[in-house]
Parts: structure tokens; C-alpha cells; sequence
């Protein structure tokens, strides 16, 4: 067993070969490397899966064995100077191989289909086996200066990932919005490190624990210094895991292929963030400033993905609003000391999430024939509706995501949420209710977002039905199905008629842009035009490389939920907590504060109040955006709640109030770019100026009078000495006098 984990260094390394062949090939051989290109996704998935069952095999040990195994050799020694390099397996690093990996597959089977046909499927399955060997070589590593290293390389894929249509202005300045926030979160990582390595003159975790334990019980640091290296590390989380303020980059982060969404929200960037608080949790603990810091930052962080997800129009950006207020969940856990409910979260949450991004690119990948290649309209939930029955394995797939995530019990995420609830209420009541009271709004814009994408009608109408020879699709797609080339790309514009004449979507409303009558006979118009030539119409279902990994992690967000099942015997003897045996070396090593509550009773009380406040969420996203209320006009329920006059202008002003808070984004972005982005540009414009005219001018200035005074003093003389010698004297008299004066 010990030579077992002597190689588990080969885990991270296993996808790299696919990204070295890749690129190699296309720089010695483009042309056969191109021409194979399909077969390089098998390769890929492949060596993943080697990782994973590695993965597997080391947690199984684990949990048999209860033990940590760490693996080091030297790599610099220099005097009192020594760094080593290794791997640490941990329940820690087990739980995040095993994420990587299965969610990793997944994606790399989805991503086959979904990018066949795009110019860049080569490069895309580079940087996908590069992204998980940094990853896989993050959460393997076994001190800070190696986790920075790998932590780095995240952030590099990440860049040339959501960058990857860099010919798209918008996706070019997603990556660098991405880059320079993180930027921000990787100084302040390097901070921490070098002032932790002052303190303690170690980086191994094991090491770097202790001693810190011991100088803050026996006041051999200050308070002060040791909480401002504490506060720098967890300022490198901040910008990973996209928490407040440094959430910014990830909404547009979206910009990517969506098979690059799922893996960055479930198990790879933002997973980083919260890997490194958890592995570093037993240095907060003894920094009480720190953990309050941290529950405080998610705690925000909980309310405000949520309250900006309320009005968002785009699919993917509102699924990334949810991710960061997930995450939320899990930093607060983290930060009230709940170890067990905060990686509890991060699985079920992962599984979901991924599920929702993989089952958002079907749609996007059904809508685009439809409404163009165009991320604005294929991924706007305002142009869809309707697609049940176009779509249904999609539409079960995403409700089953949707109804997790919303912590409807049996699925996974129930368990995880109503932990990290029940943790809450113990720590502190003013963060149990805003936690409390985010799971509703969470069950609302989830639900909305269901309802706006399946139910009611296809909300586009189609024009223009002649077909011309001259214009045709481009015939390789940016996300999916080559396109047929006969099909007139008039034909399949939409255009849409609003209620709106400033064309704003309501908050309150799926149906402001109004359903036409001819979207039947349209669609029916395509089945019957591609009878003989096509097995799909528009909207259609994705082939069944696309919906096998769906079908896979709905699985997952089933069961998954129940390794964390634990209740003492009595009432009913269920023990199913694997979680819980498979954290016990790190319990006993970190010593977390956890609350788990394993009393029967207790669990349902807290379970009913809790979905009692998904369900309502749930019951008035059905209200507000249910096709039975489906036009602004005919919000009858609502309009009687609140008759005409004060109280309904009231209600109008509030309403407005909310959406336009959730849909700029809280206006965060705007206060960002005004106060640093043009702020940093004036300043920039002001700085050569001041060079210019001050600086330069003083230079220039003393210069010119130097020359004025010469050419002055030139007509003075006279030629005669006693005048020099009287002019002479007479300056130094005076100068005496000044002298004696300020003297006496």
C-alpha cells in the first residue's frame, strides 16, 4: 500500500502527455495532426480515467486505512535554505482527485460532440488536459510554494480558455477581465506565503501548522502580523473562487465554450479558491480574525450571487451568479469552522452545477440554428420557451440539476445546503437568516430560470421564407452541429416584437417579447424542408455523446447526497456517512469546529424549515413566470394583492428598484470602472503632464533664467576693477548683516 502512494505523484502528470502530443503534432506535423483529429478526444479521456481510477483506489485505501501519507525529495538545499517537493494524500486530496476527474470525463465526452466542428477542437482539448494536470497537481500538493507554482498554471489555462474565441472582442476582454482580477488574488497568495516563511522558515503544511500553533499560544508572534499573512492568503481564495469583491471576472467568464463553464464552476478554478481555505483551515483556526473574515465574506458573498441572479437574461451568466453564490455556502462553512458540511457542499454542489452548464449547452446547442451564431441570443432565456418537447431529456436533466441546487430532498444538494444551515444557526442567527433566506431566492431564480427556457411557447416567429442560392449558414458552428448549407440564414433570423418600446425584459414577466403565431408553422416548415436530407428539426435534441454525461451526473446528483447520510440508531438506524470515515485522519489532524447533528428529530425540524422556503421560492417563480400568467398585462394575482394608488406605485418602484440592481450586476462593475478603470487612466494621462510641464518645466525653467541672467549681468560691466571690487564688498557687507541679524 505505502509503494501505491509512492506513485501517486503520476496522477496529475496522466493528462499531460495528450497536451505535449497535440502540440507537437501540430507544430511538426499540422496537416496529419488535423486530419486525426477526432481521435485525439480518446487519448484525453483516457489518461483521465486512469486518474480517476488511481484517484478512487488511493480513497478506498483512505478510508480502509484512516491515515495521511505524504512523499517528498529534495529539489534545492542550500545552507538553512531547503525546498522539497512532493505530494500529500489526505481525505482532502482524495475527494478533490475524485471530483476532477469524474466531472473532467464528463466533459471531455461532452465536449467531442460540442466542439466537433469548430476550427479550434485541437487546441481546445490541449488546454482541457493541461487545465486538469494543473489542477490534479494543485490539490496534490504538499507545501505553498508548489501549490503556487501549480496555482499559477490554473489561472494560465483559465486565461486560454476563456479567451479561446479570441477573434470575439468580448471573449478577448472577458480573459484579461479574468486575468487582472486574479492578478490582484495571486499577489496577495504571494504575499501570504513569503510572510508565513518569515515567521516559520518552513513551507510544508504539516510544519507550517505546528509552529504557527505554537508562536500564537505562546505570543511568539504578533497578533497583528501573523493575521495580515493569514489575510493575504485568503485574498488569493477571494479572486479563485470569485467571493466579494473580486467576483467580477466571473459572470464574464462565460464568454468560453460552455463545456469550459462546467468545468472551471464545478471542479477546477473556483474549486482552487476553496481547496486552498479548507487545506490551510488549521492555520485560520487559531486566527479567530480570520475565520470571522472569512464567514463574513460568504456570507455576503451568499446574498449577493443570489439577489444578482434575480434578473439576469443570459442562461450561462445567471448558472454563474449561482455558482458564486454556492460557493458562498461553502466559505461560510468554512468560516464557522464546519470542515465536514463545506466539502460536503463542494461535491453535491459540483456534480449539480455541472449537470446545469453541460444541460444549458444542449440548449444553446438546439437554439443556435434558430436564432444565429450569436452568444446573445442563443444563450437569452427571453428568445426561448417552449422547448420541452423538443428537448426533453435535456429539460428532465435540467430540472433534476435545478431542483438540487433549490435543495429539494432526495437530491444531492439537500443534504450538503441543510448542513451548512443547521452549522449556521449554532454560529450565528444574523448569518442563519440571510442564509435561510437566500435558499428561497436560490429556489426562485433557479426555478424562473427553468420556466423561462421550457415552458410556454418558443417566444421567436420566423420571416421571410424564400430561399435565396447566395446565402447559406456558415457551415462550421462555434458550439455544436454543422449547420446545412442550403438554408437561407434569413430564413432563420428571428426578430422580435416587445410590449416594451425602450425593449427592456421585465422582472416579473417571461412573455414581455410576444409569441407569434407562425413559430408552428415555421418549425414545421423546417421538419418538412429537411425530410429527406436531415433526422433533426430546430429546436433539436443533442446527439447522444452530449447526453450521455447528463444522463451521468444526474446520477451523480442522486446519490451522491447519500454519502454524507448519517443518523445514531434509535428512532432508524441509517448509516450511510462514508464522508464522515473517509475525513476522519484530516478531522483528527485539523481539528474543525464541525456541528454535525445526527439526531433524527432535529434533522427533520430544520429540514422542513428549510424546504419550506425552496418550496415557496419555488411557488412564486411558478406564479410570476408560469405560462398561466405569461404576459405583464394579465398579472391578475399580482395586480389584486396590491390595488391602484400609493401602495401599487410603491410596489412599482420597488420592483424596478430590484431588477435593475440584479440586472447591472448590482453596479459593481460600474463602480469598478469608474474608480479604477478610468480613475488609473486619468491618472495615467495626468502623470506625463506633470513630468512634462512640472518636472521638465523647472528643469527647462532654471536653465532659461540662468541664460537671462548671464546675458543681463554681461551689460553691467564696465571694465574698471575698483567697481567690481566696491560691488564686491558691498554684497558681502550685506550678507554679514543678514548673517549677524539671524544670529542675534
Amino acid at each position: 500500500m505505502e509503494h501505491t502512494y509512492k506513485y501517486a505523484w503520476i496522477i496529475p502528470f496522466l493528462p499531460f502527455p495528450v497536451t505535449m502530443l497535440i502540440g507537437f503534432g501540430l507544430l511538426l506535423i499540422p496537416a496529419a495532426t488535423k486530419n486525426i483529429r477526432r481521435m485525439w478526444a480518446f487519448p484525453s479521456i483516457l489518461m483521465l480515467s486512469i486518474a480517476m481510477v488511481f484517484s478512487a483506489n488511493l480513497s478506498i485505501q483512505q478510508i480502509n486505512g484512516n491515515f495521511i501519507y505524504q512523499y517528498l525529495w529534495s529539489w534545492t538545499v542550500n545552507n538553512d535554505f531547503s525546498l522539497e517537493f512532493g505530494h500529500l494524500i489526505d481525505p482532502l486530496t482524495s475527494i478533490m482527485s475524485i471530483l476532477i476527474t469524474t466531472v473532467g470525463i464528463m466533459v471531455l465526452i461532452y465536449s467531442d460532440n460540442y466542439m466537433s466542428h469548430d476550427q479550434g477542437y485541437l487546441r481546445f482539448f490541449a488546454y482541457m488536459s493541461f487545465f486538469n494536470t494543473s489542477m490534479l497537481g494543485l490539490v496534490t500538493s504538499s507545501n505553498l510554494i508548489q501549490i503556487y507554482i501549480f496555482w499559477e498554471l490554473v489561472g494560465m489555462c483559465s486565461y486560454l480558455l476563456i479567451g479561446f474565441w479570441f477573434t470575439r472582442p468580448i471573449a478577448a476582454s472577458a480573459c484579461q477581465k479574468a486575468f487582472v482580477t486574479n492578478r490582484i488574488g495571486d499577489f496577495g497568495l504571494l504575499l501570504g506565503i513569503l510572510g508565513l516563511y518569515w515567521i516559520t522558515g518552513s513551507l510544508e503544511f504539516r510544519d507550517l501548522f505546528e509552529i504557527v500553533n505554537n508562536l500564537v499560544h505562546n505570543n511568539g508572534v504578533d497578533s497583528l502580523f501573523a493575521t495580515l499573512c493569514a489575510s493575504f492568503l485568503f485574498v488569493g481564495a477571494v479572486a479563485k473562487s470569485a467571493q466579494f469583491p473580486l467576483h467580477i471576472w466571473l459572470p464574464d467568464a462565460m464568454e468560453g465554450p460552455t463545456p469550459i463553464s462546467a468545468l472551471i464552476h464545478a471542479a477546477t478554478m473556483v474549486a482552487a479558491g476553496i481547496f486552498l481555505v479548507a487545506r490551510l483551515l488549521p492555520l485560520f483556526i487559531v486566527i479567530p480574525y480570520i475565520m470571522n473574515l472569512i464567514s463574513l465574506i460568504g456570507v455576503i458573498t451568499v446574498l449577493l450571487g443570489a439577489t444578482l441572479a434575480l434578473a439576469q437574461r443570459d442562461i450561462k451568466r445567471s448558472l454563474a451568479y449561482s455558482t458564486m453564490s454556492q460557493l458562498g455556502y461553502i466559505m461560510l462553512a468554512l468560516g464557522i469552522g464546519s470542515y465536514r458540511a463545506a466539502l460536503f457542499h463542494l461535491i453535491t454542489h459540483a456534480y449539480s452545477k455541472a449537470l446545469l452548464f453541460l444541460g444549458s449547452g444542449s440548449i444553446i446547442h438546439s437554439m443556435e440554428p434558430i436564432v444565429g451564431y450569436s452568444p446573445d441570443k442563443s444563450q437569452n432565456m427571453v428568445l426561448m420557451g417552449g422547448l420541452t418537447k423538443y428537448v426533453p431529456i435535456t429539460r428532465i436533466t435540467f430540472l433534476l440539476g435545478t431542483l438540487s441546487l433549490c435543495g429539494i430532498p432526495p437530491l444531492a444538494c439537500f443534504w450538503s445546503k441543510d448542513e451548512i444551515l443547521n452549522d449556521s444557526w449554532l454560529y450565528s442567527p444574523i448569518f442563519a437568516i440571510i442564509a435561510s433566506f437566500t435558499t428561497g431566492l436560490t429556489a426562485f431564480y433557479m426555478f424562473r430560470m427553468y420556466l423561462l427556457t421550457f415552458d410556454g411557447h418558443l417566444r421567436i416567429h420566423f420571416q421571410n421564407y424564400s430561399t435565396t442560392k447566395n446565402s447559406s449558414f456558415y457551415s462550421i458552428s462555434l458550439w455544436g452541429k454543422e449547420a446545412p448549407k442550403a438554408v437561407n440564414r434569413n430564413l432563420l433570423l428571428s426578430t422580435l416584437s416587445t410590449t416594451n418600446k425602450n425593449n427592456k425584459v421585465s422582472f416579473f414577466s417571461k412573455d414581455t417579447y410576444q409569441i407569434d403565431d407562425n413559430v408552428k408553422n415555421g418549425i414545421r416548415y423546417f421538419s418538412t424542408y429537411f425530410k429527406n436530407k436531415y433526422t433533426y428539426t430546430y429546436p433539436h435534441e443533442s446527439d447522444n455523446t452530449m447526453l450521455f454525461p447528463l444522463l451521468g451526473l444526474v446520477l451523480f446528483t442522486f446519490f451522491v447526497g447519500s454519502i454524507g447520510i448519517h443518523f445514531d440508531p434509535g428512532v432508524i438506524d441509517i448509516d450511510f456517512d462514508l464522508l464522515s470515515k473517509w475525513l476522519t485522519p484530516s478531522t483528527n489532524f485539523f481539528h474543525p469546529n464541525s456541528n454535525d447533528s445526527s439526531d433524527w428529530y432535529d434533522f427533520l425540524k430544520n429540514a422542513v424549515f428549510s424546504v419550506s422556503i425552496a418550496l415557496l421560492g419555488l411557488f412564486i417563480a411558478s406564479i410570476l413566470y408560469g405560462s398561466v400568467y405569461s404576459s405583464l398585462q394579465n398579472l391578475d394575482l399580482v395586480n389584486s394583492f396590491v390595488k391602484k394608488g400609493p401602495k401599487r406605485i410603491l410596489l412599482d418602484q420597488v420592483k424596478n428598484v430590484i431588477y435593475n440592481w440584479s440586472y447591472n450586476r448590482g453596479y459593481i462593475d460600474i463602480f469598478y470602472t469608474k474608480i479604477f478603470t478610468v480613475g488609473i487612466r486619468r491618472l495615467a494621462e495626468l502623470i506625463p503632464f506633470f513630468d512634462r510641464h512640472i518636472i521638465d518645466g523647472i528643469t527647462n525653467g532654471v536653465g532659461v533664467a540662468c541664460f537671462f541672467i548671464g546675458e543681463g549681468i554681461k551689460y553691467m560691466g564696465g571694465g574698471r576693477i575698483s567697481s567690481y571690487l566696491f560691488l564686491y564688498l558691498s554684497y558681502v557687507s550685506i550678507f554679514l548683516l543678514i548673517f549677524l541679524f539671524f544670529i542675534l
